[in-house]
């Protein structure tokens, strides 16, 4: 049962918290098969998006007997993340003003070998070059194919891109992060002048960072089909590359009330990600 549905969470778009658990439940039969098994953190917004939202990780009280969790170790302690398997979860996630699922690239019980690798593409917001945007995805997916992986690609409902890789389970998640780092650091290394590895944005320069920190142990990246706290509501949302060569579609084309038809126009576009997982 959701809450106060009429609470409106993205004002300007007059979305209310009953909208966006209609959502959720909408594209759950898409959606469920991204999110099942791994840790999740909630972004939650108690008064929409115009007031302070909060991360939180644990779900150590105040939580349904039935919702599954895993613990999992975090310095001098551990954390209980919730697993939002099934949609009942689902729904009781949007039932706590969670706009945002953010995900671990790794699934219970084995939370220490990664079964993908998640490359952001997180562009200065104060520059509009889309263009070089689209020539730096479409770099590191050759980067990637040169190393023989297949990728896939998301916008993130934000500022950029997400690069995907799935991965067979047999690296440590250090190993992941360190080789992924390394990838980065290629890709940096072939375009210098557009493309950063600098986490501070005052180092950036105004160039495009090659975020490779989404497979650090306790990192996450926000889910396929996760609506993001912005204004239009948009979604991180599968697209394919021919779409993000063509200019077709951007980090925040699709939205909570544009994605269900998107759906049926062309179902999940990762639904097959992981058929043929390799070894970083």
């Amino acid at each position: 049962m959701i809450t106060h549905p009429e609470k409106v969470l993205f004002p300007a778009d007059k979305i209310t918290k009953g909208e966006l658990a209609d959502y959720y439940r909408t594209v759950a039969p898409v959606m469920l098969p991204h999110l099942r098994l791994r840790p999740v953190t909630m972004e939650r917004f108690p008064s929409g998006i115009g007031g302070k939202g909060f991360i939180q990780k644990d779900v150590s009280r105040g939580f349904p007997a039935w919702l599954e969790r895993i613990e999992v170790p975090k310095h001098r302690g551990t954390v209980h993340h919730p697993l939002i398997n099934d949609l009942d979860a689902l729904l009781w996630m949007a039932n706590q003003n969670c706009i945002t699922p953010h995900v671990w690239n790794r699934r219970a019980p084995d939370i220490y070998h990664p079964d993908i690798c998640v490359f952001d593409l997180d562009p200065d917001p104060a520059k509009d070059e889309p263009a070089i945007l689209r020539a730096v995805a479409l770099a590191l997916r050759d980067l990637l194919a040169e190393r023989g992986h297949r990728s896939w690609v998301k916008t993130t409902g934000s500022k950029g891109f997400h690069i995907a890789i799935p991965l067979d389970g047999t690296a440590h998640v250090d190993q992941v992060a360190e080789l992924s780092h390394a990838i980065g650091a290629e890709l940096v290394r072939r375009d210098p002048d557009h493309l950063t590895q600098e986490f501070l944005k005052v180092d950036r320069g105004g160039r495009i960072l090659v975020d490779t920190g989404r497979n650090n142990y306790s990192a996450t990246f926000a889910a396929a089909y996760a609506v993001r706290p912005r204004p239009g509501a948009p979604v991180s949302a599968p697209c394919t590359w021919e779409e993000l060569a063509s200019g077709a579609v951007g980090p925040q084309t699709f939205t909570l009330r544009s994605m269900p038809a998107r759906i049926d126009a062309v179902g999940d576009l990762w639904a097959d990600l992981h058929a043929r997982p390799a070894p970083l």
